[in-house]
C-alpha cells in the first residue's frame, strides 16, 4: 500500500534544550510517522515551540491558558490535509519522561494524533470517538514497530 505524499515543513523554535528534540526528530521519521497517519496527501507544518509559545497559542485559540503537548490548526481536509502542528518541547519531554517513553516515540504518537485530528478525528466530542481514535492511533504505530502508547 503506497503511503500519501506529504509536503513537509519542520520548524524549531529557538530554546534551551533543542538539540535533543532536534536529535528525536529527524526529518524523514517525522515525515513517515505522519504519511502514515494520512489518508489523503498532505502539506503540513510542524514546529516544535517553548512553553511560552505553546501557552500562547493554546491561550489564543482554545481558550485554555496553559501549555498542551499538540495543538492542530487544520485549513482543508480535501482534497489535501493542510494543517499546522505545534508542540511544545518542555511538555512532550515531561510527558515522555513521566510515561517512561522515549522522546521520540512520544513524538511519533502526537504527530499521527495531531494528523488524525487534521482529518477531522476529535477525542472530545464523547467517549466513543476518544475510544475510536485511541484504536486509530494504536494501529497506525502498530504497523510502524512502536509501541501502544496508552
Amino acid at each position: 500500500m503506497a503511503l500519501p505524499d506529504l509536503t513537509l515543513s519542520l520548524q524549531f523554535g529557538r530554546f534551551a534544550g533543542v538539540d535533543a528534540h532536534r536529535s528525536a526528530l529527524p526529518r524523514h521519521s517525522v515525515a513517515r510517522w505522519i504519511r502514515h497517519a494520512l489518508d489523503l496527501d498532505g502539506e503540513i507544518t510542524v514546529r516544535i515551540v517553548d512553553a511560552e509559545e505553546g501557552q500562547q497559542l493554546n491561550r489564543e485559540f482554545r481558550g485554555k491558558d496553559y501549555a498542551t503537548n499538540v495543538l492542530t490548526f487544520d485549513y482543508t481536509q480535501s482534497p489535501i490535509v493542510m494543517a499546522d502542528l505545534v508542540l511544545c518541547a518542555p511538555v512532550v519531554a515531561r510527558e515522555a519522561e513521566e510515561q517512561g517513553k522515549t522522546l521520540a516515540a512520544h513524538y511519533a504518537h502526537l504527530l499521527v494524533h495531531g494528523a488524525l485530528h487534521a482529518q477531522g478525528w476529535d477525542h472530545e466530542t464523547g467517549e466513543e470517538d476518544a475510544e475510536e481514535m485511541e484504536a486509530r492511533e494504536i494501529e497506525i504505530l502498530a504497523r510502524m514497530g512502536i509501541a501502544n502508547p496508552y
